[in-house]
């Protein structure tokens, strides 16, 4: 493979640059290595025996299922006695529970400060996304070039092309990374604003109707709509805060960052 050939693997930009889900390569197994399974017991002949218990086995020292043979088994262990503890001098029971149950995806769904962030952060990456490509374009137009000239230059002009583009391609791909980020920071700043003027629309909700207790909807198997304060609490949280700013997306700068030309 020439080096030409080999700058097609940094034409592609990270899957990064077009949402602000970043995914983790795992292996199949979740560990990263291959751990090789112990060899087969040898085929017996003789007339079977009955099984004998687990904790039995470990203590005449045999293997236990799976384990490699030659190695020790940790011995089974009895928890300490449990200890007896003075009581504690009596306090006031908590008061009778009053319950409501709350959706909050429903409510950001009903917010119109959520709404207005949603459609503000979608449109930068709209247009990072727009720039990666063209940016893209314009390398596979460089690469085209290098190539259509490989025959008319020299091994090291050939080189110092291929290396400048392959240069280009890195430091773009870190700025667009940089980008991406400062995207999603400015999002969870404005997101944030919402959560703390929910967070109070709730506790003054519930103050309103007598709950001390207000637990998520998905986490109740079974209730009645006179708990659900969802759509209360949407109205209230969208006259408090109808909309909310959203900080510029502001890259900080490096200190060894090279300058752009």
């Amino acid at each position: 493979m020439t080096r030409v050939s080999s700058l097609r693997l940094g034409l592609v930009l990270p899957a990064v640059l077009f949402g602000l889900g970043i995914g983790h390569a795992q292996s199949s197994n979740g560990q990263g290595f291959f751990i090789p399974h112990p060899k087969a017991p040898p085929v017996s002949h003789s007339v079977p025996v009955r099984a004998q218990p687990m904790i039995q086995q470990q203590q005449q020292g045999m293997p236990e299922q799976g384990q490699q043979p030659g190695t020790q088994a940790i011995p089974p262990q009895k928890l300490p006695p449990i200890p007896q503890l003075p009581a504690l001098p009596k306090e006031n029971a908590p008061p009778a529970p009053v319950m409501g149950v709350l959706s909050v995806p429903e409510v950001m769904q009903q917010s119109t400060a959520a709404q207005g962030v949603e459609k503000i952060i979608e449109a930068r990456r709209q247009k990072l996304a727009a720039e990666a490509q063209a940016d893209q374009q314009k390398w596979e137009g460089e690469q085209k070039t290098i190539t259509g000239e490989k025959a008319k230059l020299s091994k090291a002009a050939l080189a110092t092309k291929e290396q400048a583009l392959q240069r280009e391609i890195e430091e773009a791909q870190v700025d667009f990374h940089n980008r991406n980020l400062a995207i999603e920071v400015s999002a969870r700043g404005a997101l944030g604003k919402i959560e703390s003027t929910l967070i109070a629309v709730i506790r003054q909700v519930a103050q309103a109707h007598g709950m001390n207790l207000v637990l998520h909807r998905s986490q109740v198997a079974l209730n009645v709509n006179g708990f659900d304060i969802s759509k209360e609490v949407a109205a209230h949280l969208n006259t408090i805060l109808p909309s909310v700013a959203v900080p510029p997306a502001v890259v900080p700068k490096m200190a060894n960052a090279p300058a752009k030309k």
